[in-house]
Formats: structure tokens, C-alpha cells, sequence
């Protein structure tokens, strides 16, 4: 019965159509999947390009002779709103110490950029 269907429909549009449909409808498959490949590499390369990098001068001192630390880092964090807009009209303020400590000075700037910023956790609550 089958067999019977497809002669009469190779009959009625003819075998190069019909061979024509369905090389259509494999290369729109190809198409999509090469697209989608095409744009995951473009995601992870973009993903790897915006990841940060090692700090070079970590650890190595300011002009008073000592990296900035974690009690830094606090301050620097909790002041960020106003050390960025002077940074926008000043080339000599930075929002972030590159002469640090490391992981301490890092800790202590995100607890500072929570503290300034309310990243609490305390508004995802709600009402009750």
C-alpha cells in the first residue's frame, strides 16, 4: 500500500520534485544546525574574552609602602558610586586598587559594593 502511495506520488509531481523537497528540506536542517554552532562559538568566545585576567601587581606595594587589604577593599567598595563619577571627569581615580593583596582586598570590595549598593538580599523577600 505504501509502495503503491509513493509511485502514484512520483507520478503526479515527479521524481526530480519530489528529490528537489527533500534535498530543501535537509539543507534548511544543515542550515539551522550550522547556525546554531555558529552561534554557540560566537557565545564562548565572547563568554572567554570578557573573563578577567590574573592582576599582575598583586601584592606589590603603594607609595606608603604596603598593598591595599581588606579593610581597603571594604572602603574602596562602599564609596564606588562616587569614586566612578569622579573617575568620569579625573584619568587619576580608579574605582579599583590594582596594587591589592588579592582574594582579602576582593572579599572585602564586594562586601563594600553590597553594603553601598543593598545587595542584602533583604528586597527579594517581599511582603508578606
Amino acid at each position: 500500500m505504501i509502495d503503491q502511495l509513493e509511485s502514484l506520488r512520483q507520478t503526479l509531481y515527479g521524481r526530480e520534485a519530489i528529490e528537489r523537497e527533500i534535498g530543501t528540506e535537509r539543507q534548511s536542517t544543515m542550515t539551522k544546525s550550522r547556525r546554531l554552532r555558529l552561534l554557540l562559538v560566537l557565545v564562548v568566545l565572547a563568554v572567554a574574552a570578557c573573563a578577567p585576567s590574573a592582576n599582575p601587581l598583586t601584592d606589590q606595594a603603594l607609595g606608603d609602602g604596603s598593598p591595599a587589604g581588606f579593610l581597603s577593599g571594604v572602603w574602596h567598595g562602599f564609596i564606588v558610586v562616587i569614586t566612578f563619577v569622579i573617575s568620569l571627569f579625573s584619568d587619576s581615580v580608579g574605582v579599583y586598587e590594582v596594587h591589592n593583596t588579592g582574594w582579602s582586598y576582593d572579599l572585602g570590595y564586594l562586601l563594600g559594593l553590597m553594603m553601598a549598593l543593598g545587595g542584602g538580599g533583604a528586597g527579594a523577600r517581599g511582603k508578606r
